[in-house]
């Protein structure tokens, strides 16, 4: 199996009608200064490492049980969310809604860590996909009428984060979409691993494509931060499937960003 702390971040992991890209460790091209700067501020210790910032998350955040309507029935889980992001931001989704709580500082520099690491691989996004040369972007259409989250003006280009807490293998997600309204056409959705490794499948929507290549696995390791653009949720789905194998638990940050309709 290919090492996920090694990849190429601008290989694209769907063979077709969207674009998932694996980053690997989210701190990996720290420099020196932003170390520093992130060592003044007290968390240094905390945001590099990525034991320690999953322990710290899940001791201080209001964690609270998710509630799930479907198909006229309501379920609370064992899973539970954290919904997090500029005040006022509210997000829709399996029959609930919820407003965001503040940033929490940690989480917000983490954020920004991502999105320069978005940058400083020069991923630039579009609507057909993500292009790592400046002729190819100036070609393309701007991502979500025109927000380009890599281009410095656009540095805080995330502006709320949905955090998944799985207590152990036996809480998981199931297939489903990131696809609400809020999100934009074709929304850009980092989703960084904490904790236990767990699988993530992702499976196209159509039944007409071939056999086994319809399916793609992947085994987020801690501190793993995944991309996901362009149409991936119009044409794929994706879960974290229950296993008895895992007694740890983990937690996932998916940064997002909301548009107000």
């Amino acid at each position: 199996m290919d090492d996920l702390f090694t990849p190429n971040p601008t290989d694209n992991l769907l063979p077709y009608d969207g674009q998932l890209y694996n980053l690997g460790s989210y701190t990996s091209g720290l420099d020196s200064s932003e170390l520093q700067y992130l060592d003044q501020l007290g968390i240094e210790h905390v945001i590099d490492n990525d034991d320690d910032l999953y322990q710290v998350l899940l001791t201080t955040l209001p964690w609270q049980s998710d509630v799930v309507t479907l198909f006229g029935k309501t379920h609370i889980t064992k899973r539970q969310i954290v919904w997090m992001g500029d005040a006022g931001l509210n997000y829709r989704y399996a029959g609930h809604t919820y407003l965001a709580t503040g940033w929490h500082p940690i989480v917000f520099h983490v954020k920004q860590i991502i999105e320069d690491k978005i940058q400083a691989l020069n991923l630039r996004v579009t609507a057909d996909g993500i292009s790592n040369t400046d002729a190819d972007f100036n070609k393309g259409a701007d991502f979500n009428k025109g927000a380009d989250c890599t281009s410095k003006s656009e540095r805080s280009y995330f502006n709320a984060c949905l955090l998944n807490y799985y207590p152990s293998g036996s809480e998981g997600m199931g297939y489903h979409a990131d696809d609400e309204k809020e999100l934009g056409a074709q929304p850009l959705i980092a989703a960084l691993s904490l904790g236990a490794a767990r699988k993530m499948l992702f499976r196209h929507k159509s039944a007409k494509h071939k056999e086994g290549q319809d399916k793609v696995d992947l085994y987020l390791a801690p501190g793993q931060l995944i991309v996901m653009a362009g149409v991936t949720q119009e044409y794929w789905k994706h879960s974290i499937p229950k296993t008895k194998k895992v007694h740890d638990g983990r937690i996932s940050l998916t940064f997002r960003h909301i548009f107000t309709l």
